[in-house]
């Protein structure tokens, strides 16, 4: 089988606004978009935004990889999403993981690369 692109869909009850949190949070660009599905390409993979989705929290499997989580939290509180639970450090570390949700209910984590 010859795979032409891989993209993971999330629902959004509100496509504009989360076509907005994440090309600005996460600098994404627009590729595609229409009144049925959005696509926006981050870090060489995509998202597609598919609206009529009905604002609930769902858990997406989505992970960002930032150089510090907790500056990732705040930016995602600041555009709209909500921080699950506060980035606690580990073993003297400092914290490597955040669990939030996008303006939409969607579940995403912020993690930091491991020394």
């Amino acid at each position: 089988m010859k795979v032409e692109r891989l993209k993971y869909i999330i629902w959004a009850a509100d496509m504009n606004r989360a076509v907005k949190f994440y090309t600005d949070v996460f600098g994404g660009a627009v590729i595609k978009q229409n009144e049925v599905i959005s696509e926006v390409s981050i870090c060489d993979g995509i998202i597609g935004i598919h609206g009529g989705g009905e604002g609930k929290r769902t858990w997406t499997g989505l992970s960002f990889q930032v150089p510090d989580v907790l500056t990732g939290a705040a930016e995602i509180v600041a555009a709209g999403g909500q921080l699950l639970r506060e980035p606690q450090p580990e073993n003297g570390e400092p914290p490597h993981l955040a669990m939030c949700t996008d303006p939409e209910g969607n579940e995403i984590m912020l993690s930091r690369k491991r020394h």
